[in-house]
């Protein structure tokens, strides 16, 4: 996972999440061309909109001067060895902060899809390679999936996050986007999944299938390992976690107090993920994770 700014020469480092920047576009490329030399060739792009560009119907979206749009174009002209995954929501773009369209304190779902549709077309016209629907909205894989077909943009594959938790642990990444403050006190439970309940997830992924998913995801990582080992077994389709941003802060905070071996409970946290089943992880750990493997630790 990768944070992308409007800009040149910038390299803000996240508080919240140690070691990991808001890159401006040249400095991005920069940095996906020293990780593929570590042999990472997968990248998830994440935009940091500044609130002047956000209004309630996210449009800049999918607005042609998108400078997330430019980029994945850049990248992919640069090192078009590198598959790129996007994030397909409305809170990065959002004046609410949520995933969706609000009205009266309330999430619209169907009015949300042909929103995340556009945002499908213009993210594939710029050359990404899986389309990431972060959302949670109901339908939206079928709707996202007819859109890209009927565009000729049959290639482009969509990895849904289907089980995606309305979890604690995503206060640092709200801060890398900036949907935080425009979140203030609100909740995504209305439309993510309650973390006590594991049934919800098997009837998610199967929906997501049969509306044209090719990858699905499992959201937050450790916590959730019951949740990767029961979707592996049942539907055995390529199964992916997210070693989301509250996880990685937990480790990395406790290594820089010295409380914890750091790369030994890195490389452990990550085999667990292997060992429930996952084919992929998405970690903020990876550049550390692929030098501590290739010096012969992992």
């Amino acid at each position: 996972p990768m944070f992308l700014v409007d800009g040149n020469q910038i390299k803000d480092e996240i508080s919240s999440l140690p070691g990991n920047y808001r890159w401006s576009f040249d400095l991005l490329c920069k940095e996906i061309e020293s990780s593929l030399v570590l042999g990472l060739n997968k990248f998830v792009l994440f935009p940091a909109v500044s609130d002047y560009l956000k209004d309630p119907m996210a449009s800049y979206s999918y607005a042609e001067e998108n400078f997330y749009l430019h980029a994945i174009r850049g990248v992919k002209e640069r090192f078009p060895e590198a598959v790129l995954m996007s994030d397909v929501a409305l809170d990065p773009y959002s004046s609410d902060g949520h995933d969706g369209l609000v009205s009266n304190g309330e999430i619209l779902n169907d009015e949300t899809l042909p929103i995340l549709a556009k945002m499908s077309i213009a993210q594939a016209q710029a050359g990404i390679d899986i389309i990431g629907p972060s959302d949670m909205m109901d339908g939206r894989v079928g709707y996202i999936r007819n859109a890209l077909d009927g565009e000729g943009y049959t290639d482009v594959s969509i990895m849904a996050y289907s089980a995606k938790y309305a979890s604690a642990f995503y206060g640092p990444f709200r801060d890398a986007v900036g949907s935080a403050t425009n979140l203030g006190k609100g909740s995504k439970e209305t439309y993510q999944m309650d973390p006590a309940n594991s049934d919800e997830a098997l009837r998610e992924v199967a929906l997501d299938l049969a509306e044209g998913a090719d990858m699905v995801m499992v959201k937050p990582g450790m916590p959730y390992l019951d949740i990767v080992r029961r979707v592996k077994d049942e539907f055995k389709v390529p199964t992916f976690a997210y070693q989301v941003s509250g996880e990685y802060a937990m480790i990395k905070g406790a290594a820089l107090n010295g409380w914890i071996d750091g790369e030994k409970v890195m490389l452990e946290s990550l085999m667990a993920f292997r060992r429930a089943g996952c084919d992929g992880v998405l970690t903020y750990f990876a550049i550390e994770a692929a030098k501590a493997i290739g010096a012969g630790k992992g």
